[in-house]
């Protein structure tokens, strides 16, 4: 049950963080790609065992907006961005094992 709510939680997160992605005025790579980074870190921290799940639920929905709204090579492309939360995700990880060897 506690993997179904930080499931949804982390949907519902990463699909606020494409919804600001993807305003006009919005133009800041950075705190997107650390929002996350952050995030899924977060949920790799509290739930470690299967991160690359965290990963895509918080990470998918930008590449899915850009596919949407233009579908091209280019828009695959995007996946790239998965690369962040990713790498939050396997941090959070890490630093759940650190921990729990001391």
């Amino acid at each position: 049950m506690r993997n179904r709510v930080l499931l949804v939680l982390a949907v519902l997160i990463g699909m606020t963080i494409a919804y600001v992605d993807s305003r006009p005025t919005w133009d800041d790579t950075g705190i997107t790609a650390f929002s996350m980074l952050l995030a899924a870190g977060l949920f790799g921290l509290v739930a470690p065992r299967r991160v690359w799940v965290w990963a895509i639920a918080v990470g998918i929905w930008i590449p899915a907006y850009a596919i949407a709204r233009t579908p091209s090579m280019g828009s695959v492309a995007m996946l790239v961005v998965l690369a962040f939360p990713l790498a939050g995700a396997y941090a959070g990880l890490a630093v759940c094992r650190v921990v729990a060897m001391r």
